[in-house]
Formats: structure tokens, sequence, C-alpha cells
């Protein structure tokens, strides 16, 4: 087997009792789940989480990902050996926790975490109101929430900084009032051909590092992300989740946060145009002294499955926030539908029945 797959593990035995440590969501501490005591963690300082230069990252040579061997665990509590993909596990024999402490050199390592916020207690309550709201889905989707099991994930993603300068050509467009030949006044644009110059400073874009969860699900949390409420990346703090290993490669991650980037640029090339109406004819982006980093980011996920079908739920673990997918009871729809045809049918009656 590939040396680099020989990854370390930790193990957190409480002092207390000898049992396995978990990161406390909410807290900055280990904490037993049997006896409670905990143990705290000596984060850096929020300040320290270091930038990496993507011109010289972009040209260093890595083996292709998918050819990256899986980490090797050894369990020093049962003895257990497994292979994972993952960055934090448990076993799969004793369940005790597991976490690398060694990156293979062809992978880049995470540089900050943000620690979870939300407990799985406050996450199924989140769940169990997301569940309720959903009128339209089948009664059977209310038992999800008990007897399923939702797990506390890092997930991987990049985040990306960037000076940029934007030289565009467009045309203003200015609304007038004239008069057709009947003399019935009506409204044109008037269009001038312009050019300008756009400067944007950029700071933590946010792109997801894996293609485990639905794209549409992770776009609705990029906007709830503090990626400021961060501490460089101590491996204590994944202790007791999953942590996944990225599958989406920096130079994705970097095409991700352009995309990102072009949005808001022309928006702001839009404005600079200025104008009642506005049209871009041609622009070009120059992206200077781009830096990113790879952060661990908390979700509680759910999978369940209904009608021979998987269906994924995420909590954002700051906020408690709750996106996903549910099937729909066409039972209900058929039934509400009707019951909107009965009252608008009845209402037409009542009303011819009063107008005579």
């Amino acid at each position: 087997m590939d040396s680099q797959a020989q990854a370390q593990h930790q193990m957190y035995p409480c002092d207390g009792c000898g049992a396995q440590l978990q990161f406390q969501p909410g807290t900055t501490a280990l904490q037993c789940p049997y006896c409670g005591h905990q143990k705290q963690i000596v984060f850096e300082q929020p300040g320290k989480v270091r930038e990496h230069s993507w011109a010289k990252a972009a040209g260093k040579r890595r083996r292709p990902r998918n050819e990256v061997p899986a980490n090797l665990f050894v369990c020093t509590q049962c003895a257990a050996h497994t292979e994972s993909d993952s960055w934090s596990d448990e076993c799969q024999f004793c369940g005790a926790p597991v976490v690398v402490d060694q990156f293979n050199p062809d992978i880049i390592a995470p540089e900050a975490v943000a620690p979870f916020a939300v407990d799985e207690s406050t996450a199924k309550g989140n769940l169990g109101e997301w569940i309720k709201s959903r009128w339209f889905a089948p009664n059977a989707l209310k038992k999800v929430q008990g007897s399923s099991n939702v797990k506390s994930t890092y997930l991987p993603h990049w985040t990306w900084d960037a000076k940029t300068v934007t030289k565009y050509r467009g045309q203003r467009g200015t609304r007038y009032k004239t008069t057709d030949s009947e003399g019935k006044e009506k409204t044109e644009i008037r269009w001038k051909r312009v050019n300008g110059t756009v400067k944007r400073n950029f700071d933590d874009v946010v792109v997801p590092a894996s293609s485990h969860v639905l794209p549409d699900h992770m776009e609705k949390l990029e906007k709830d992300w503090d990626t400021k409420d961060v501490r460089p990346y101590h491996p204590q703090a994944i202790v007791g989740h999953h942590t996944q290993r990225y599958d989406v490669t920096p130079e994705q991650g970097f095409e991700g946060a352009k995309q990102r980037m072009d949005k808001i640029i022309k928006r702001d090339i839009r404005k600079d145009i200025g104008g009642d109406r506005q049209k871009i004819d041609s622009y070009n982006t120059e992206h200077n002294k781009v830096t990113f980093k790879l952060l661990l980011l908390p979700i509680w996920i759910l999978t369940y499955m209904f009608s021979g079908k998987a269906w994924q739920v995420l909590v954002n673990g700051q906020t408690g926030k709750v996106v996903g997918e549910r099937p729909f009871s066409w039972i209900k729809i058929t039934l509400a539908v009707i019951a909107a045809l009965i009252v608008i049918v009845g209402g037409y009656f009542l009303y011819n029945m009063f107008q005579q």
C-alpha cells in the first residue's frame, strides 16, 4: 500500500472514565458523552488563519485527486484497521472517533474550521419545524425526524480573495418622450456608446469543495456562512464528526469563484454605465493578488428514503437554517385543488343568488 495512505490518527480518551471525547457544539471544548468531563481546545487566534498565494499554488504539480489513496485508520480502542476517504470518521467496529493528523502532500490541507455552534438537539428541532411547514408533503415524512439519524459533517469549501480590475465597453440608454405621426406621446430610448473601468476587492468568496451535496442546497447556504467566525484548523475541533475530503480541485474552485465574482462585476458595470438602461457589449477582468484557503464548514445532514428515492436535507451548523428537498403528496394537492374549486363554485352560486 502507498506509504502516503498510512495516515496517522488521533484518539482523545476522557481523563474521567476513559471513553473517547468528542467536540461539543457551541463550546471550545471536547466533552465525554458519558460522564460529561470536558477538555478545552487551545485554538490559535482567528487572525492567524493563513491565506495561500494562488500564483504559487497554481504552478505546483500534484497527483490527480482520484489517485491519492484513502486514509488508513488503526483504532487504538479495538485495534481494527479501516480505510476511509475522510479526514475524520468513526471506527466501524467500536464507534470510537479517529482523526488524521498528517495530510498527504498531494492534498491541500485545511487552514481553518468553523466549529459547530448548533447541537444535535437544536438541529433536530429545526428539522421538525421545517417538516411541519411542508404542507403538501406526505404524512409519512413526519416520521423521518424521529426515526432517522442526523449526522454532523464538516464539508470542505474553498474561499477566494482577489483584487479585480475590469475594463468594459457598453451603451447607456436614456428615456425621452416623443410623439408619433398621430400625435400620441410615447417613450423612446436614446443609446450612447460608453466605456470605462470598474474595480472591486473580493474577500472570502465561498465555493463548495465537495460534490456529495446537491449544488442547489449549497447555493442556498452560501449567503449564510460567517467566514470570519472561524479558527485555525485544529484536529480536536472535528473529533466525533465526519469530515469529508474535498473532491473539487482548487482549479475548479477558482473557476467557480470567478463565476460568482463575475455576477457582482456585471452589476458594478451597469451601475457605472448609469442611465435608464444599460447594455454590456464586452468586458475583460484581471484577477490580481489572488489568495485562497480550504475551510471546513459545519452541516447536519439527513438523508432519508421515501418511495424508493433518497432525499437530502441540510441544517447549517452555524445558524440552524434548514434547506432540503421533500416529496409531494399528490393526494393532498388534489384535495386542495378540489377544495379551492368548491369555494370558487360555491362563491359563484351565492353571488348569483344574492343578485337575483
